[in-house]
């Protein structure tokens, strides 16, 4: 813990009959000294500011003579000098003392004077620690994102293993690889979730989502998982059939997750889920509940309802998952306007709820226009020098019906893309040798077919204002890693289509 003391100003007090022409002497040598105090048998009795006895000696000077205790703060503030400094910027920020107290006495538990510390410089050293602080957890999430996206790369080998025919105890090892890995990202996003919600960042997306799907969901993630730990989830939809609300659908399953998951780690027996639609003025009232009859002490379970992450949850390591995911739901139903509430049921287990009220919504119906892939099968280059997202793109490129090449970077891709026979090229952007802007522009400078096929930007960095570069180096679209299969295969099926539109004109 950062502690005031680190901060203090150890320098001997003066005693009260100090005269004020010693003090302004003490200041003039010492250039960076902000108070000195006033101490009378090793306890602080005032608190002398540089710049306010400075004014104060230039406007009077007849006070050279006279003594200290005369115009000396008498009501310093007297603060432990073992106070955290965080806690204590907190305190100041909420304080009626006035502005010109620009220091502060440290004493120690039995209240004698231990040094002066000074605002300005407490601040200033907050300020950068608070910086590095934010530094580092801005690598902490980036190298969670990369984290993630491995992760994912497991998980699409898994699934693909999954389907061949293995060994029996192949099989074994390939689930417990994916469970694993799910498991992991699970938690990984989980804590990263967590960590937004804790400094305001954690965005909501709402959209259209039809109530009684939303509820299928819960019930289609969680049945079959009860069952095997020997439980029965039993849950309910208790509304129109058709409401539609205006909601984050997949943060509301983040939510009911983390109540199913408790409810599941604290015993078998029946877990009842229900989610309660009603119209009221102004859109829907949403009431979800999650109630079960374990056993165990209910304080205790409540405890940790109320404080998911407290140090007996961070011993162990499935409590600390289960810790997370409950502190995530605090979080979020915060954010959505619905504080998580619990209770202990009359008989055994809790009853944990939480209520929202949303905008009601209209589903807009289903068209013919809806993205498709393209028929034909298509070459794609992949270019990537991540051997793990190689590997994705050409599973989901598989998936798609489409084959593929794989190349490391950018001086790899130019010299492949001259040969013209691919339809479209996947391009990372950051890699060595040549970064994927630095290739998209060789390639448009290539002749004929070999410098018109589309490329989209495969890449983790796409602000506004990177698109924009990406475009501009003549790249057609952007997919966000890690690569979600619905969005690539719009992406494909629209700049395919553009392609084989653009080929039948050429023809004509």
């Amino acid at each position: 813990m950062d502690t005031l003391a680190r901060l203090i100003d150890r320098r001997a007090p003066i005693d009260p009959a100090t005269p004020c022409a010693e003090v302004r002497a003490l200041f003039d040598t010492h250039t960076h000294m902000a108070a000195v105090a006033v101490a009378v048998d090793g306890k602080p009795v005032g608190l002398v500011y540089r710049d306010v006895f400075l004014g104060q000696m230039a406007v009077a000077p007849d006070l050279a003579q006279r003594p200290i205790v005369e115009i000396m703060d008498r009501a310093p503030r007297l603060i432990d000098a073992n106070m955290d400094v965080g806690a204590f910027v907190e305190r100041i920020a909420h304080s009626a003392i006035p502005v010109f107290r620009s220091a502060y006495v440290g004493v120690d538990e039995a209240g004698d004077y231990v040094g002066v510390g000074g605002l300005n410089s407490l601040l200033t050293s907050h300020r950068r620690r608070q910086h590095e602080a934010d530094e580092a957890m801005a690598l902490v999430e980036r190298m969670a994102h990369d984290i993630g996206a491995h992760l994912d790369g497991v998980l699409a080998f898994t699934e693909r293993l999954e389907q061949s025919r293995l060994t029996p105890d192949a099989s074994a090892y390939v689930r417990a690889i994916g469970d694993t890995s799910r498991d992991m990202s699970l938690v990984l996003g989980r804590a990263m979730d967590l960590r937004r919600a804790a400094t305001g960042g954690l965005a909501l997306s709402p959209a259209p989502a039809l109530l009684r799907d939303l509820s299928d969901a819960v019930e289609a993630r969680w049945a079959s998982r009860a069952a095997e730990g020997g439980s029965t989830l039993l849950f309910s939809y208790d509304g129109d059939p058709e409401a539609a609300a205006l909601i984050d659908a997949d943060r509301v399953l983040q939510v009911f997750d983390a109540l199913i998951e408790s409810a599941l780690a604290h015993g078998r027996g029946v877990i009842e889920a229900s989610l309660k639609a009603r119209p009221v003025e102004g859109g829907l009232r949403l009431e979800a509940r999650v109630r079960d009859n374990a056993a165990g002490s209910a304080e205790v379970r409540l405890a940790r309802v109320f404080d998911p992450l407290g140090a007996a949850t961070i011993e162990d390591r499935n409590e600390l998952a289960l810790g997370v995911g409950m502190a995530l739901a605090h979080g979020l139903t915060r954010v959505m306007g619905g504080p998580l509430r619990a209770e202990a049921n009359l008989g055994a287990g809790l009853t944990l709820q939480f209520t929202l009220t949303v905008p009601a919504a209209t589903l807009a119906t289903e068209t013919d226009d809806a993205p498709m892939m393209d028929a034909r099968s298509a070459h794609i280059l992949i270019v990537d020098d991540n051997a793990t997202n190689r590997m994705v793109a050409e599973a989901l490129c598989e998936m798609f019906d489409c084959t593929s090449e794989q190349v490391v970077d950018g001086v790899e891709a130019v010299e492949a893309a001259r040969s013209g026979r691919f339809d479209l090229i996947l391009m990372d952007i950051k890699m060595p040798r040549m970064d994927g802007v630095t290739a998209t522009r060789a390639i448009r400078e290539l002749p004929g077919r070999a410098g018109s096929a589309p490329i989209v930007a495969l890449t983790a960095n796409a602000d506004p204002t990177d698109v924009a570069t990406y475009i501009a180096a003549g790249m057609q679209d952007v997919v966000e890693k890690p690569i979600k299969p619905e969005r690539l295969a719009m992406v494909l099926s629209a700049l395919l289509s553009a392609a084989d539109d653009e080929d039948a004109e050429a023809a004509a």
